[in-house]
């Protein structure tokens, strides 16, 4: 049986750029994440979730491990379940990329944040 989705997305913006929850249920999440030019997201990782993301504009510079890598437009790359990840648009347009959520626990609060440039590290 398939869970109804959510009658229309959810936006939430951040210092960094926003992101808009695409879809929902049990096990999964799509978000649509932007990502404004010379930002970048915590570097972090989570305990319960893996995530896939495809870039759709733009290109995002990943730190995954420690290792620094280019993803552009069309291109994919995944990040296991409790990989310190980061993801930074070095570039001068708007970074566009879906990210599929999977994992038994989904939730924001999922988040250990390793290095943070507005001040949200956690502890």
């Amino acid at each position: 049986m398939t869970e109804k989705p959510e009658p229309s997305p959810s936006r939430e913006e951040r210092p960094w750029g926003s992101f808009t929850i695409l879809d929902e249920a049990h096990g999964y999440k799509v978000k649509r994440i932007e990502v404004l030019p010379r930002k970048r997201l915590s570097y972090q990782k989570h305990a319960r979730r893996a995530e896939h993301w495809t870039v759709v504009c733009g290109t995002a510079r990943l730190t995954l491990d420690g290792v620094e890598s280019l993803v552009r437009p069309g291109e994919t790359a995944d990040v296991p379940v409790g990989a310190a990840h980061r993801v930074e648009n070095p570039g001068d347009e708007t970074l566009v990329f879906i990210e599929i959520q999977r994992g038994d626990y989904l939730g924001e609060d999922d988040i250990v944040r390793i290095q943070d440039d507005f001040g949200r590290a956690s502890a």
